[in-house]
């Protein structure tokens, strides 16, 4: 008779909870998920951006879940092989490793701090840092600035399931109703009783270019006083125009420009128009005029389009898309001619010239002549600018510079009865002024632009119209190239709703009772316990190009208790504060790095600041794994032992002898023989 003992396992290892969390199989579900998520994120942040591929694979709920349950389960699969033996230390140390590493991105992702700071030189120090994350921030009628989560990649709120965030201090209840990636705001003034600022509504038109322009102006505003054509100014002001203006023409001789009698080198660039031949629009880069003629000749009897240059009597034709880019000489005379670009449906978009199509609907072309010869005397009927239209290399017509008038300038003025008079600068008419009659067209002598004012407030507020823009129209460029994102909000109290778009970085005023209440959409915004100061920012150039090779900021860093310290940070080289071995160590420090800079204002910088406080369990749980890895294949001493020693029949063992277990087995019950 035989009798066996064996040693069970505890009961809690034997429940079926702690069987499936143990089991391999899940750790093989757990990990072929994650590589699969992981495969995916690269492919969207390759894609789209670290953003997207945040959204919708490391930053979604599921994946902190997923985590957690791979915790879970490295956590139960090695209390599983309880009790333990020394042959299971290296198993241990892996598994713990991976703990380790889980809790430290767990800590950094739920309390790390991560964003930017622009920084202009000689202001005083701030602590708004700007998360690359969107949120909604109420400054409700209780003096509390409120901050809601406002990411919609995925899942978007519509009016048929709105984002309900809750209610308000006043008792209002908000909620986001509709979100657009790309929103268009307009000014719309209000009239009102007294106060606020005189405003006209105008519109332009040309038939020649197919366009319509129509816009809001207020009296002297410096952000909503003036309209910008690209290459005309619209202004609008309180007063009356100068009431005697001879037309005089605006060309004036530059000072030390070579008289007439003089053979110098010459460069014109000449915009041309098939179908204005007359308003050809020129620029003198050196030198002066050449005096030449452009007229831009339409395909005909199947002929492509030719630019025809008139030059000292002579006339010479050229096909346009064998010469686009070319410098060709023009026969009889010292000048080359090169066609610079063509547009066969011409617009000026955001100030810039565009082809709406690619059909011939209103062809335009630019072309720059150089040569040596006597610059041209200047004409009344010369349609020929002086040159602000375009850039110094020739090109396309450009915006003119910050704080300069353009040559082409509309300003109009209104009384205080509220009568509409007019000042008007013109490249080819010169410039004139009179009385401006409501619904009556002006021709400004822009080509064949006339502005039309139809309607008028003598006092009006200033209020923004927001609509989203049209998704086939967000995917033309320019269009809705710069325009922001926005979210539609719903205030409900008292039975009142009241609904407004807030674009990005804008704020609206929400009249709710007993006092207002301020609504922003924009980057989330961390307030630092420290502030940062730009000290110098600096440019570090190539030698021979002057191109920028580096640059440099210097900052102040100051704490609530008054403690400052100064670092640099450049390129891959950032620094520290505080700045002890410890708090280094333990990821207890802000890391200040060199973001970006802008090369128009180098009095500004923008540095990143990045604050990770599971950094020093990262790399503990990273080194536990090399550790483990290393002990479980390469020491002996803990591998686990599965070669026992050999079995021998049970007639040659003597009566009342055990048969040794395997070794490594403890759990293998040992027979006695009788």
């Amino acid at each position: 008779m035989a009798n066996s003992s064996s040693i069970e396992q505890p009961a809690w290892q034997r429940n079926p909870v702690f069987e499936f969390f143990a089991s391999l199989k899940l750790a093989v579900v757990l990990l072929a998920v994650l590589i699969i998520a992981a495969i995916a994120g690269t492919i969207y942040e390759s894609s789209f951006d670290a953003k997207v591929s945040r959204a919708y694979v490391y930053g979604a709920p599921w994946f902190n879940l997923w985590l957690i349950l791979l915790g879970a389960n490295l956590a139960v699969s090695a209390l599983s092989r309880w009790p333990w033996r020394k042959h299971h230390l290296a198993f241990l140390i892996t598994h713990l490793g991976i703990i380790t590493l889980l809790i430290g991105s767990l800590i950094g992702r739920i309390w790390g701090i991560e964003g930017t700071i622009t920084l202009f030189k000689g202001e005083s120090p701030t602590n708004r840092l700007l998360a690359d994350q969107r949120q909604l921030r109420v400054h409700d009628v209780d003096g509390i600035v409120k901050g809601y989560p406002a990411e919609f990649l995925h899942h978007p709120p519509t009016p048929q399931h709105p984002r309900n965030l809750g209610w308000l201090a006043s008792g209002a209840r908000l909620q986001i109703v509709d979100y657009a990636t790309a929103i268009e705001g307009k000014l719309n003034p209000k009239l009102l009783a007294d106060g606020g600022a005189p405003a006209l509504h105008f519109t332009m038109s040309t038939a020649m270019m197919n366009q319509h322009l129509e816009s809001w102006l207020l009296a002297d505003d410096p952000q909503h006083g003036n309209f910008s054509m690209g290459l005309a100014n619209i202004e609008f002001k309180r007063g009356a125009a100068p009431t005697s203006i001879s037309s005089i023409g605006l060309r004036e001789t530059s000072e030390g420009q070579a008289s007439k009698n003089d053979s110098v080198d010459l460069e014109e660039s000449i915009f041309a128009f098939s179908k204005a031949p007359e308003d050809q629009i020129g620029r003198v880069t050196k030198g002066g005029s050449t005096g030449a003629k452009v007229r831009l000749e339409p395909a005909q009897s199947g002929n492509k389009e030719r630019v025809l240059i008139s030059l000292n009597g002579k006339e010479a034709r050229f096909d346009v898309a064998e010469n686009l880019g070319r410098d060709a000489e023009i026969r009889g005379t010292p000048y080359t001619v090169k066609i610079e670009n063509y547009w066969p449906d011409f617009r000026i978009q955001d100030g810039q010239p565009s082809s709406v199509t690619d059909r011939p609907n209103n062809p335009a072309v630019l072309v720059t002549l150089r040569g040596r010869g006597v610059p041209a005397t200047e004409t009344a009927s010369n349609s020929h600018g002086t040159g602000t239209e375009f850039n110094a290399t020739g090109g396309p017509p450009a915006m003119p510079a910050s704080g300069a008038d353009a040559l082409n300038h509309l300003t109009l003025f209104v009384a205080d009865d509220g009568a509409i008079t007019y000042e008007l600068a013109s490249r080819k008419n010169g410039k004139s002024s009179g009385k401006i009659d409501m619904s009556k067209p002006l021709s400004t002598g822009w080509a064949d632009w006339q502005l039309v004012v139809d309607k008028a407030m003598p006092h009006a507020g200033q209020w923004m119209d927001f609509t989203p823009v049209q998704a086939e129209k967000a995917t033309t460029p320019p269009a809705a190239a710069n325009l922001p994102d926005g979210v539609r909000v719903r205030i409900q109290q008292n039975g009142d709703t009241f609904e407004q778009w807030v674009p990005a970085g804008w704020e609206i005023t929400v009249p709710t009772s007993p006092n207002e209440t301020m609504i922003a959409y924009g980057w989330k915004i961390v307030a630092l316990p420290i502030g940062l100061e730009l000290l110098d920012f600096e440019v570090k150039r190539n030698e021979g190009n002057d191109s920028p090779a580096g640059f440099k900021s210097t900052l102040r860093v100051v704490t609530a208790d008054a403690e400052t310290a100064t670092g640099s940070c450049w390129m891959n080289n950032p620094f520290s504060y505080p700045g002890a071995w410890w708090r280094t160590w333990t990821g207890l420090t802000y890391k200040i790095s060199q973001a970006s800079w802008n090369p128009e204002n180098l009095t500004q910088s923008t540095v990143q600041i990045l604050r990770d406080p599971g950094w020093l369990l990262k790399w503990i749980g990273s080194l536990l794994v090399v550790i483990g890895v290393f002990m479980m294949f390469y020491l002996q001493p803990y591998r686990k032992q599965t070669e026992g020693e050999p079995i021998t029949p049970t007639s040659a063992k003597p009566k009342g002898q055990k048969r040794p277990a395997a070794a490594g087995s403890p759990n293998i019950p040992a027979t006695v023989q009788r």
